[in-house]
């Protein structure tokens, strides 16, 4: 993503996230309805919906709302707080454009480019009071590469928001698939592995350095805690009982 970035980069304003945010939302619900039956009008008013809330989050605007989502770029004299200068979390990024980063994330997860980064700020810039968010969106174009203009505070919390509602509505499918039993024990742990690559990789390009035994620590872990998750709901379900004794795990009559 890095290497092969423009030699020009284009100015994106937040507002213009959220057309793509828009096409890429309404061909989710499209492709959705039809590959479950499912009503596909329905889908398409669910998918603009989210778009029109994507929307929301990048205008930071409303009725009452006259500073809108984004403003000029900074001032290149301005005094630059000491901890924004010394930020380096997406340095690896620096030659990236927003568009290339968004299609990489909506290809591979639910979060745009925006929430991705600002859930990333928001995490880093917490104090024991609350998170900086007029400093985040005041220095987003130097925080992170490929964001362009500055934010407004209410900018910055609806693209939290929009991040942490969508890490809840994607937990609860995949544990829902988990529990489910539609997935048998070897098809979660290709999952697994697939979803840890693309986490891992997120969090690399951040500037994390996972070594090699941590890597395979977690991924240990995830795969435990996920055996553990289909075996429960299994019993739950009736669909399979264990031997306290012995282990064996067999169908019940």
């Amino acid at each position: 993503m890095t290497d092969n970035a423009g030699q020009e980069r284009d100015r994106v304003d937040p507002a213009d996230d959220d057309v793509d945010d828009a096409d890429a939302a309404d061909a989710t619900g499209t492709d959705a309805a039809d590959a479950t039956g499912a009503d596909a009008t329905d889908a398409a008013a669910e998918a603009r919906d989210d778009a029109d809330a994507d929307a929301t989050a990048a205008a930071g605007t409303d009725a009452g709302d006259a500073g809108g989502g984004s403003v000029p770029g900074p001032d290149v004299g301005a005094d630059v707080p000491e901890d924004v200068a010394k930020y380096d979390r997406f340095q690896k990024m620096e030659r990236a454009e927003y568009d290339r980063v968004n299609e990489f994330l909506r290809e591979r997860t639910y979060v745009t480019a925006r929430e991705w980064a600002i859930a990333r700020l928001c995490a880093d810039f917490r104090t024991e009071t609350g998170v900086e968010m007029t400093k985040i969106g005041e220095n987003l174009p130097r925080l992170v590469p490929f964001m362009t203009d500055t934010y407004t505070p209410q900018a910055v919390n609806q693209a939290r928001a929009s991040f942490e509602e969508k890490v809840r509505k994607a937990g609860a499918t995949f544990l829902y698939g988990a529990m489910c039993g539609f997935f048998t024990a070897e098809d979660l742990d290709d999952t697994m592995y697939e979803v840890t690559e693309v986490a891992k990789f997120l969090l690399e390009v951040e500037g994390v350095d996972l070594a090699v035994e941590e890597e395979l620590e977690a991924e240990d872990k995830i795969s435990s805690v996920m055996r553990d998750v289909r075996e429960a709901s299994a019993e739950v379900r009736g669909e399979e009982v264990k031997c306290p004794e012995c282990g064996h795990v067999h169908e019940p009559e």
